[in-house]
Order: C-alpha cells, then structure tokens, then sequence
C-alpha cells in the first residue's frame, strides 16, 4: 500500500516569492496544475484524500477527488504549511531571517522545533488512517511538510534526486509500512512544458 503525497499547485504569491497568506488561492496555472496531476492520479486505486485545510491546498485536494471516484476530501489543520506568523505576505528576499530554514519562531508563528513536533503527529496519524484504506492515500499538502514527512526515509533505487525543493503538484509514493521507502520522489511528468511553475518559484511559505 501507498502513501502519495501531492504538493499543491502553483499560486501567484509562489511566483512572487511571497510568504502565503492562509487563504492564497491557486494561480491560473496552479489550477491547471491541479487537474494535470488529478488525471495523473485517476487510476491509481485512490481508496482516500485528505488534504490541508489551506486553500491552495483544498482546492489541489478537490481537483484530484474529482477525478478519482468523486471521493470526498477530509481537510485538517495538522496538514498545513509552517506558520510564519507576522511575515505572511511579506516578500521571501526582504525578511530579516531565511524564513524557510530559521530554528526560531517568527513573530506570532511557529518555530522549527514546533513545526517538526506537528509534523511527526500528522505523519503518525496518516499512517493509522493508511492502515483502514483499502488502498493508496492521498496527501495533499505543502513544501515544508512533505519535507518533513521524508526526512529520514530510505530512498529506493531510482526514485530520483532527493532535495529539499519540491515541485508545484510534485507526486512522491512512499511504502506505508516500516521503513517507510520512497519508491518516488518529487515527479512533475505529468506536467507538459507550459505548465512548469518558474525557476524562481517558493517551494515553501
């Protein structure tokens, strides 16, 4: 059985390097992301979604369930990107401090330490819903996150390059028993040429 996750798609405040509002929405293009990867995904034995609550999030969720049986998208807040509190909205380049890389806590977010201590839950969570699926799970949720999920995680031969940056709508499968082995790692090929996000694009915030 299989773990997919999903980043969302492509939103103007990605393009921007702009640190998201809660409710940014997806671009033009992240909506035609999200129906790219959603065909992608359509017969794949979708047995769940679940998805960030954050709209960019909800919206990439909403695009795939209706390709795969109309399944309805469970949303949660534990899914969601890291909180960078008061530089939400702020340009990425502008702030004092590397917001996707800082261990304290910006005003009014979330530390590094938090973040990852969310995170290790929501992972633990996902695996005990994986277990009563009677097929894969789909996770649609953010660049950070996802990266959290993975860090540790063996790496199967030819599932790519691991890195931290992961693509707008990047599809990674991971085993969902122990250990855990990513089969595949951060694959846009269902994106064509036009829809690849920019080179500068926020993978993150």
């Amino acid at each position: 059985m299989q773990i997919i996750l999903v980043r969302h798609g492509e939103t103007a405040l990605n393009a921007a390097r702009v640190l998201q509002p809660p409710d940014t929405p997806l671009s033009a293009l992240g909506l035609q992301q999200a129906g790219a990867v959603a065909r992608r995904l359509a017969g794949d034995g979708v047995a769940g979604i679940v998805s960030s609550d954050l709209a960019r999030a909800r919206q990439t969720a909403e695009a795939i369930a209706g390709r795969c049986q109309n399944l309805k998208v469970v949303l949660s807040p534990a899914f969601r990107e890291r909180d960078f509190g008061d530089w939400r909205g702020l340009p990425y380049d502008s702030l004092p401090a590397d917001a996707l890389h800082t261990e304290a806590a910006p005003p009014g977010g979330e530390s590094a330490a938090d973040f990852a201590a969310r995170c290790r839950q929501a992972w633990a969570a996902l695996l005990s819903l994986q277990a009563h699926l009677g097929g894969a799970l789909v996770v649609v949720s953010h660049g950070l996150t996802i990266g959290q999920w993975l860090a540790g995680l063996p790496l199967a031969p030819g599932a790519g390059q691991r890195g931290e940056r992961l693509g707008n709508t990047a599809v990674t499968q991971v085993d969902a028993t122990a250990p855990h082995t990513v089969r595949l790692f951060n694959c846009t090929r269902h994106l064509a040429a036009g829809l690849q996000e920019g080179a500068g694009s926020l993978s993150g915030g």
